[in-house]
């Protein structure tokens, strides 16, 4: 499938139907699908379900599939929706009092395991965003809202369940649908400095992190956890670092030079990612296969490092709900589709952005730099 404007979230409606964030101005546009085997999947229609160009990322459905979430820089809406007929109905605002500068998605994902749960996940104004160090700056963080039908009015962001905070910007999250763990990738700091020496080309790191249970009564320790940003960050190659003893990959580090109580010994006090990965590469979605024997992570490059690098979908092996690999790895995430010259990237090459997988378990993704989605089988 081409020809789509910069597609972004999508999500398969109960009737098999794709919905995409088209965050060119498009909207979101319904897509019906005919179904020939294998990859061999046709558009067999495609229009305008929503006329909104301020939606620009965010999309989920309700357990029973008949509401549709979408979310603006600003706000967070739900609508009727009608998955035969192609139609929503009179939208709602949910969560409002959202903007910022810098990052502008606002990631949506309807808990498998807990259907009234709704999360949002919202990035910081700016690269370093000096007041998310506060839990009450409601950026930098992955709240949690009701979605029971009890609530009439919208309330703000800071609302919400903090599930984690400390951020920078986790665009991509879900959950393993095998054992009910949430997961988010981070997408981490540019132009990196530490102690008055530039070390940005290698890190830090991005993120694969663990955010514990959500449909339990005992709280899971990750919940609520704070994740580093803006002080701390993960090594991705501790060999440039100043005053590296101990740093290993996935390390967390002090930014800048310490002072008083800001220090590496303070960031090890701070949840560290349970993997890490190359510097810039922009993991934007994270999904889970059914048996939960993989994740699959599309990055979707860099801009801050040379040679560039990322713009690929990798798979990362998971057994008893966690990676194979251990903190350590550099070597977690195994490629499955890339592009065969970076040094095109970004401008003349794929970006994948997101990842849904069909009731048949095929793994569709967009890439918005070329306005297409891929269907990959056998992953």
């Amino acid at each position: 499938m081409n020809g789509l404007r910069s597609p972004r979230g999508m999500v398969f409606d109960t009737a098999g139907n794709l919905l995409v964030v088209e965050q060119g101005g498009g909207g979101i546009r319904y897509i019906k699908l005919t179904d020939n085997g294998g990859i061999n999947v046709c558009v067999a229609s495609s229009k305008t379900l929503i006329a909104d160009n301020t939606l620009n990322h965010g999309i989920d459905l309700s357990a029973d599939g008949k509401t549709l979430f979408a979310s603006s820089l600003t706000n967070v809406y739900s609508y009727p929706y009608d998955a035969v007929a192609g139609t929503v109905g009179t939208r709602k605002t949910l969560i409002q009092n959202m903007s910022n500068g810098g990052h502008s998605t606002r990631t949506l994902w309807v808990s498998r395991f807990d259907p009234n749960m709704l999360l949002v996940s919202r990035g910081s104004d700016g690269n370093i965003d000096a007041p998310t160090s506060q839990i009450t700056s409601g950026r930098s963080q992955i709240r949690a809202f009701s979605i029971s039908g009890t609530s009439t009015a919208a309330v703000g962001y800071t609302a919400g369940e903090v599930i984690a905070w400390g951020l920078r910007n986790s665009v991509g999250m879900s959950e393993d649908i095998s054992t009910g763990g949430f997961w988010s990738v981070e997408n981490s700091v540019d132009n990196l400095n530490r102690q008055g020496q530039d070390v940005h080309n290698t890190n830090p790191g991005e993120e694969l992190n663990y955010h514990g249970l959500l449909n339990t009564t005992t709280p899971s320790p990750q919940r609520g956890a704070n994740y580093g940003y803006p002080e701390c960050f993960s090594a991705w190659d501790p060999s440039v670092l100043p005053n590296n003893a101990n740093i290993k990959v996935g390390t967390q580090f002090l930014i800048g030079t310490p002072s008083g109580s800001n220090t590496d010994a303070m960031c090890l006090q701070r949840q560290a990612p349970r993997l890490t990965f190359p510097s810039h590469t922009a993991p934007l979605d994270v999904k889970f296969n059914r048996n939960g024997t993989a994740a699959y992570i599309a990055f979707h490059g860099s801009w801050n490092r040379s040679p560039p690098d990322g713009y690929r979908l990798s798979r990362i092996a998971f057994k008893d709900g966690q990676p194979v690999e251990p903190t350590t790895s550099t070597t977690a995430a195994f490629n499955i589709l890339s592009n065969s010259n970076n040094a095109n990237c970004p401008s003349r090459c794929f970006r994948p952005t997101t990842l849904a997988f069909d009731s048949k378990d095929r793994l569709f993704m967009t890439s918005d730099s070329t306005g297409e989605i891929y269907i990959i089988t056998g992953a």
